[in-house]
């Protein structure tokens, strides 16, 4: 490991406009000062990419997915030139690149391609002459050299790769809250900042709704123990360190509740109830790369049953009309969609050693008229499908019974 070189990452809040794009070059050049080397992933400014999206759907509705990529992969080369140009004016080297540029190559699967190889040789060069190396986050290039993006916080998975194979000593990420917090603080104002996390805790968290980082990102630092610290790009305090699991987070019963109110909730109505039925349904799902989270089929009754499941609601329409020729090649009695949902999950690896959990949480539910449609768990976290319009109110019943994180 390489003590002193640093990958910090910078959300689009963090560079939203040329005031905070000068604050992150003070910061950057800070740690050059003190002699770390840097590497820099930058998102692109602010909404740029909303923005970006928002043209495409005024051309079409359905735009191809290659050409979608070719589009908001332009937001990254305007915030790393920027920043590349701040550095400068404070005195110190830098040279922005983008993802292909710069070697990141990915598989084919365009806005939501992921990262297969990054060559290292162009960075090391650069850091080898003292300059601070800035990269478009959120993008790469398939081995046809056609450019690709990562999904939803995807430079957080361009910053993870990238400390993995510099052998950084920390990953930094930095946003617009101080650390990972117990509920988002907009919906819980007495949320509290968590000192430390496991990396299993934080990929439940973050694959079940919270924004802080991109679930992908902590499943590869976890993989190669590669320590992340989750801070504002506008404090100085410590944030909050994800980590390897140590004793004393099992004394905590819930670490965390999150709400994701980004799915939607598909039924195939009157399925056969043969064998073989529901291998056809999700391997076409599967083929299509469409992610499934809860899944429930009802009992059968009069040799038909109803398969109900749930998607990202960016997949929807994609699953429709997927699921109509499928409903119509397994002679299904048609589908169903529901966009009116919203997941709430409570996560904490303390749930391994202390039972109980689900009866309080639908407890809690339940003294609010809370109804719950569907219910996933796992060892560590447990979600429960309610309507949307009450989703904000369950975070918070939850995240009191649950006394802020703390033992119940």
């Amino acid at each position: 490991m390489d003590d002193r070189l640093i990958v910090q990452k910078y959300g689009g809040t963090s560079v939203g406009n040329t005031g905070k794009i000068m604050n992150v070059a003070k910061r950057v050049v800070s740690y050059r000062n003190k002699g770390y080397d840097i590497v820099v992933v930058v998102s692109a400014l602010g909404d740029t990419t909303d923005e970006l999206l928002a043209l495409a759907s005024k051309i079409t509705k359905t735009p191809s997915e290659r050409e979608i990529d070719m589009l908001i992969s332009t937001g990254e080369q305007v915030s790393v030139a920027l920043l590349a140009m701040a550095v400068h004016k404070l005195g110190k080297e830098a040279i922005s690149f983008t993802g292909s540029q710069v070697g990141i190559i990915t598989d084919s699967s365009h806005t939501k391609a992921r990262i297969i190889d990054v060559n290292t040789k162009k960075i090391q060069e650069e850091l080898a002459k003292g300059k601070v190396v800035i990269v478009a986050g959120f993008q790469g290039t398939n081995m046809d050299r056609e450019i690709t993006t990562l999904g939803r916080g995807g430079s957080d998975m361009t910053a993870v790769a990238l400390a993995k194979v510099l052998n950084a000593s920390l990953c930094e990420i930095y946003t617009d809250v101080e650390g990972v917090y117990t509920a988002d603080p907009r919906i819980v104002k007495d949320a509290k900042k968590l000192d430390r996390i496991s990396y299993e805790e934080m990929l439940e968290l973050a694959s079940l709704g919270a924004q802080v980082l991109q679930a992908r990102s902590v499943e590869v630092a976890s993989k190669f123990n590669i320590p992340i610290h989750v801070r504002s790009s506008f404090s100085e305090k410590e944030g909050t360190f994800i980590t390897k699991e140590v004793k004393a987070m099992e004394d905590v019963l819930v670490s965390g509740i999150t709400l994701n109110k980004d799915e939607a909730k598909v039924t195939v109505r009157d399925v056969p109830d043969k064998p073989g039925i529901a291998a056809h349904i999700f391997g076409a799902i599967a083929a299509n790369d469409i992610n499934i989270d809860m899944i429930i089929q009802n009992v059968s009754r009069t040799g038909c049953t109803d398969v109900s499941f749930t998607v990202m609601a960016g997949d929807l329409p994609k699953t429709m009309k997927l699921m109509k020729k499928v409903s119509e090649e397994i002679g299904a009695g048609g589908i169903i969609f529901d966009k009116d949902i919203a997941k709430v999950s409570v996560v904490g690896i303390g749930m391994r050693s202390h039972s109980g959990v689900a009866s309080t949480m639908f407890s809690a539910l339940a003294s609010k008229k809370i109804n719950i449609s569907m219910i996933s768990t796992s060892e560590i976290k447990i979600s429960c499908i309610v309507r949307r319009n009450k989703g904000e109110e369950a975070v918070r019943v939850l995240h009191k019974e649950f006394n802020f994180g703390g033992k119940k």
